[in-house]
């Protein structure tokens, strides 16, 4: 067995109280992981043709403003 399979039958086996702790600390993790991911991308000028889509877009009319009004 591998590490990986370890790990998923640790996890499979673990009591609810267990489980929905995991869950909770990976989640935690990987919107960590995510965050990191996108300042790295940011800084790193890969989303910067984002700026010209939305400037694009709005000269175009096609934007609306967020949140939308209700």
């Amino acid at each position: 067995m591998d590490r990986v399979e370890e790990i998923e039958s640790a996890i499979t086996n673990l009591p609810p109280e267990d489980y929905r702790r995991f869950v909770d600390w990976f989640r935690v993790r990987e919107q960590t992981r995510w965050d990191e991911q996108i300042d790295a991308d940011s800084a790193a000028g890969k989303l910067d043709f984002l700026f010209g889509e939305a400037e694009t877009e709005s000269g175009q009319g096609l934007a609306r403003p967020w949140p939308p009004s209700k």
